[in-house]
């Protein structure tokens, strides 16, 4: 598990990008309360993670463990990702156009300030992404 002080610097580290990491994880520590979070590595640094589970590629023999939703700095954005797939959709790709001013992957959110984003679906889709998961419902999950 990582320490506060980890989080708090990872924070720190992020400049001017600090203060808006903090807003996104205000808001997935609401919508989800009670949910941990870690630090987890990535290949040039870290990301923070919400609620490791189990998943394996289809390329892997075995299974690991990721963030059922991450978020990330990026050069030029912010990137949210939100591992749940429901009824055959990835969470994020189906409700992009819900979102406000952001790009969409299969499960990443990518936007330049928290400022364009909608708040309430962005709220909406992590709560929906954590009741999926926690009812076996989220495809994603390797058992």
């Amino acid at each position: 598990m990582t320490e506060a002080s980890d989080i708090e610097a990872w924070f720190d580290a992020a400049g001017p990008r600090a203060h808006d990491l903090r807003r996104v994880d205000a808001l997935i520590t609401a919508a989800a309360p009670g949910i941990d979070r870690q630090l987890v590595p990535t290949g040039r640094g870290a990301m923070l993670g919400y609620r490791l589970i189990p998943y394996r590629p289809r390329s892997a023999r075995t299974t690991t463990r990721v963030p059922l939703i991450a978020l990330a700095p990026q050069k030029r954005h912010l990137s949210v990702y939100v591992c749940a797939v429901v009824d055959g959709a990835y969470l994020a790709e189906s409700r992009a156009d819900r979102l406000g001013t952001v790009s969409c992957g299969r499960s990443c959110i990518r936007f330049a300030s928290l400022d364009g984003v909608d708040t309430a679906a962005l709220s909406a889709l992590v709560r929906d992404a954590v009741a999926a998961t926690d009812a076996g419902d989220n495809a994603y999950v390797s058992a």
